[in-house]
């Protein structure tokens, strides 16, 4: 997904799907943090239809399309229908059954509008306006702790074309194998190629907020495999990143942090990647290693966010007390 910045930075994740006032609840502070780094497929309900075509509706006096008299486009978030609540395309269906004229609450790139447009009757006799649409997100991404039963990942929301963080209704998350990588190069960000184990969802999704997507783990997931782990402060010097690029056992990997700053809300350093296995193999930074932790001095300090369009072998962090205070 893309993300627009003065240094042209790419959001690592797919994801482009919230209530950002909304904070996650971890249960008691005594309780302990446990190192990620691990792949995860992630599914989100997103709240609304988001309209990925605008079609020709084929009617038994010709082709009409009520969309695109009415000015409908890729990217629009379909709300309402007169007044009935939309979030996917059975919804939609409800909403213009048996209607003449309906009026369409959309949001588009954040501003709220209202159409008004006249369903079609195609040639199997169903209302149609002429929109395709999807209603869930999906994408890989990397969890970056675990505590108690809640888990953090990604470090940044999941926006929408606009660069709007997407309003979800929930999600699951999966267990994932990454099967290998598009290498990352000047310009063009590389992606890690990965199958969703589906048989059965590891952990449920209610946040998509600014410093990444949250939620609870199901029962049977055994965190005491992992590695406990404390948090601490990043400063500039060596550092590493626990990220998967094959199968589904997170590695060490050497980085650099070459810039900190606390007072950014989610950009708090620059790192560089400095392993030459991590750097043969990937380029660098890629599309979905986006939550990898990052470790220094043997504390979790943050995790991996963005990458540099310019140069994949930097990229930013975000701190890890924004990710565990918001």
């Amino acid at each position: 997904m893309k993300k627009k910045s003065a240094l042209i930075c790419l959001l690592l994740s797919i994801l482009c799907l919230l209530v950002g006032s909304v904070s996650p609840v971890f249960a008691s502070s005594d309780e302990q943090l446990y190192l990620g780094g691990m792949p995860a497929g992630f599914t989100l309900s997103t709240r609304g239809a988001y309209v990925v075509g605008v079609c020709d509706v084929v009617t038994e006096n010709g082709v009409v399309s009520p969309a695109k008299d009415a000015d409908f486009r890729v990217g629009d978030v379909i709300l309402y229908i007169d007044g009935y609540p939309i979030n996917n395309s059975k919804d939609i269906e409800v909403g213009i059954k048996g209607r003449e004229i309906v009026t369409v609450e959309l949001v588009r790139c954040g501003e709220n509008i209202k159409k008004d447009l006249e369903p079609a009757i195609d040639i199997s006799g169903s209302e149609k306006i002429g929109v395709f649409v999807k209603d869930n997100v999906s994408g890989i991404g990397t969890v970056t702790f675990i505590k108690g039963n809640r888990f953090a990942s990604l470090g940044h929301p999941i926006i929408d074309d606009c660069g709007e963080i997407i309003k979800i209704t929930g999600g699951e998350v999966f267990n994932c194998k990454i099967t290998g990588a598009v290498k990352g190069e000047r310009g063009k960000a590389g992606e890690l190629k990965g199958v969703f184990i589906r048989n059965n969802p590891i952990a449920t999704i209610d946040k998509n907020l600014d410093c990444g997507v949250y939620g609870s783990l199901n029962s049977g997931i055994d965190v005491k495999k992992l590695t406990k782990i404390e948090m601490g402060t990043a400063e500039i010097g060596s550092a590493s990143i626990y990220s998967t690029i094959n199968g589904n056992t997170p590695m060490e990997y050497k980085i650099s942090i070459v810039k900190t700053d606390n007072f950014s809300e989610t950009k708090n350093f620059v790192i560089k990647i400095e392993d030459e296995n991590l750097l043969e193999q990937t380029g660098g930074i890629v599309q979905g290693m986006s939550g990898s932790p990052i470790v220094q001095n043997g504390k979790l300090v943050g995790a991996v966010t963005h990458v540099f369009i310019n140069d994949p072998t930097r990229g930013f962090g975000i701190s890890i007390d924004k990710m565990i205070n918001n």
